[in-house]
């Protein structure tokens, strides 16, 4: 079975030991919310950086599943397949 692969942005590349792609085997499909655990357990400044303390995605963060952006389709509910690809952006603001 394939992994799935989740894609995160340079800016929080650090926040993962320096790796662009992080990936977790699926025998199935899983939740987006099963998936940030999976692959942010071992990077506990990542999984902060990814959801506030009630578990929900922080507000500047963006998790796209087929190009879809979550919180349009079933937010952290959001099924995702082996063999797909997540993307995470988090935006940046200056001044």
């Amino acid at each position: 079975m394939p992994d799935i692969s989740v894609v995160l942005p340079s800016v929080l590349q650090p926040l993962a030991g320096g790796q662009s792609v992080l990936t977790a085997p699926a025998e199935g499909a899983v939740s987006v919310r099963w998936l940030l655990d999976a692959v942010a357990g071992d990077f506990p400044a990542l999984s902060r950086r990814l959801r506030d303390e009630t578990g929900a995605v922080r507000r500047f963060v963006n998790i796209y599943v087929n190009g879809n952006e979550i919180r349009r389709l079933q937010g952290l509910g959001t099924e995702v397949a082996p063999g797909q690809e997540v993307l995470i952006i988090q935006s940046v603001a200056g001044g």
